[in-house]
């Protein structure tokens, strides 16, 4: 069973000063990182999203540099020669990911790094950058994210910004905006709107959560959720994190028409905390014989990847465009 990862940290965790000390190399075995090629390889995995994060304590002057610091860490180090991964830009790339030759795509976790200049979009597409988050929890030159406290909207650059990513068939990101940020971005027609790690508020009351309303929303756009594995979202109690808690999140959003937009986006190496038993992408295969225990293999497979296939195959540029 192919699998599919919607999010994770690598690129800013190898960029990050504080983890200089830790074996940090993608393509060693004994590596710190929780996802490496050698794990991606064992559960089939056949598709990873990497994010560039450019943290608050970064100077906005240097934040478009600090981003092309980690797509350069990219190139240089995971995608390397293009033997083992090869960047993932059109829709035709998503056909031509396997174990084998496993797809990477170039993401944005907040858009800090444009600098307010839609030039710097442009740039970062043409480097390889198919998705972005317009925020992480604080407000930028874009929008508000989940964490300020005024929830503002899309600010009139921010506007510009969409408008210019749906010019390139880019794929927005909703995990971490504002819920004003949100309604605005899905009232967008024809825009491809992930949650790329983003649990149920219902089944876990923590506000980067999306409501039933926001989860119909993405439903109704036929986009994807990508359900994450960090424990404070996917738990509120005092007892251990576990699969089956994460279990209760599939459940619900089944339960609200979601079956077909259902993936996963772990979040790993950027969360200090684990699920019990999910500590990894190697461990990945616990949720995997988890899910087909509960659930026919036919609809695993289609959150394992099924889903996410037929989303960025959708609507990802053509080689053709």
């Amino acid at each position: 069973m192919y699998w599919f990862d919607g999010h994770c940290d690598v690129l800013w965790r190898r960029w990050d000063s504080r983890f200089q000390n830790e074996n940090r190399d993608f393509y060693d075995l004994h590596s710190s990182l929780d996802v490496n090629e050698h794990y991606m390889k064992e559960i089939h995995q056949v598709l990873q999203v990497f994010a560039t994060f450019v943290p608050t304590k970064v100077a906005v002057g240097q934040r478009f540099a600090t981003a092309l610091a980690q797509i350069d860490d990219f190139y240089e180090h995971i995608i390397r020669d293009g033997e083992k991964l090869f960047p993932v830009t059109t829709r035709e790339d998503i056909h031509e990911c396997s174990p084998q030759r496993m797809g990477a795509l170039l993401a944005m976790e907040g858009a800090d790094a444009l600098q307010g200049e839609l030039s710097n979009l442009r740039t970062f597409y043409r480097l390889g950058v198919r998705q972005i988050g317009l925020t992480w929890n604080y407000a930028n030159e874009v929008a508000d994210g989940i964490e300020e406290d005024r929830g503002g909207g899309l600010t009139r650059f921010g506007r510009q910004v969409v408008e210019e990513m749906m010019r390139f068939q880019m794929i927005l990101d909703v995990s971490h905006l504002s819920v004003r940020g949100f309604w605005e971005v899905v009232d967008v027609d024809q825009l491809p709107v992930i949650a790329s790690h983003s649990n149920s508020l219902t089944i876990c009351q923590h506000k980067r959560n999306l409501d039933d309303s926001q989860i119909r929303a993405i439903i109704e756009k036929q986009g994807l959720i990508g359900l994450t594995y960090y424990p404070p979202f996917v738990h509120q109690g005092n007892s251990k994190v576990t699969i089956a808690h994460l279990l209760r999140h599939v459940e619900y959003i089944c339960e609200l028409g979601g079956e077909n937009q259902l993936c996963f986006g772990s979040d790993f190496d950027g969360i200090d905390v684990k699920i019990v038993g999910l500590e990894n992408v190697r461990q990945v295969q616990n949720l995997k014989e988890a899910l087909l225990q509960r659930y026919p293999e036919s609809l695993v497979q289609k959150w394992a990847w099924k889903n996410a296939c037929s989303f960025y195959a959708k609507h990802l540029m053509s080689k053709s465009d």
